[in-house]
């Protein structure tokens, strides 16, 4: 594949990936949703380009998401995790054990939450008191519940490459060999 070809599908990828980014703005539930359907995009990327543009692609729609959104909640969670968890999913999968797999993938994802959470912390000023409600911190609750949804969207994101693969890679490869 010719350099001019990659560098506008990388191009194109970062695009989209910033357009799924602006819908933040638009729609409420759109601030976890979109930078994981963005994170998802780069998957693309991983197969036809490496993951050299990959983290390229991810790194430039970090940086304008920040500069960009008025959402900078889903531009943190694009970039603490969200937005290049898909790359290094095939990384972490390498690994023979499914057991050591899933709790790589966990330990990472908790990680990354928790330091999400005291980064909007920081960056939003808000107080640590307005977490509590009825005695309970919401913090932990959300954490749990987002345990989850992260297996749900890890499986389905297992499901989306394997799709890709057995229906859409082959014939996408021979229309861009230019």
């Amino acid at each position: 594949m010719k350099k001019s070809v990659k560098v506008s599908m990388g191009g194109v990828v970062a695009a989209l990936s910033l357009v799924l980014m602006f819908l933040t703005s638009l729609i409420p539930f759109g601030t976890y949703a979109f930078p994981a359907m963005a994170g998802i995009l780069l998957i693309l990327l991983v197969f036809n380009l490496g993951y050299g543009y990959a983290v390229a692609v991810f790194g430039i729609t970090a940086v304008l998401s920040f500069v960009l959104l008025t959402d900078k909640e889903a531009a943190l969670y694009y970039t603490i995790f969200l937005g290049y968890y898909p790359i290094l999913k095939g990384v972490i999968e390498r690994i023979r054990s499914k057991a050591i797999q899933y709790a790589l993938k966990l330990c990472l994802f908790n990680a990354c939450m928790i330091a999400a959470f005291y980064i909007g912390l920081l960056l939003l000023s808000v107080p640590k008191e307005s977490f509590v409600l009825f005695g309970v911190y919401l913090p932990w609750v959300f954490l749990i519940l987002g345990n989850l949804f992260f297996v749900v969207y890890d499986l389905c994101i297992t499901r989306l490459v394997t799709l890709y693969l057995i229906k859409w890679h082959n014939r996408l490869n021979k229309n861009t060999k230019l």
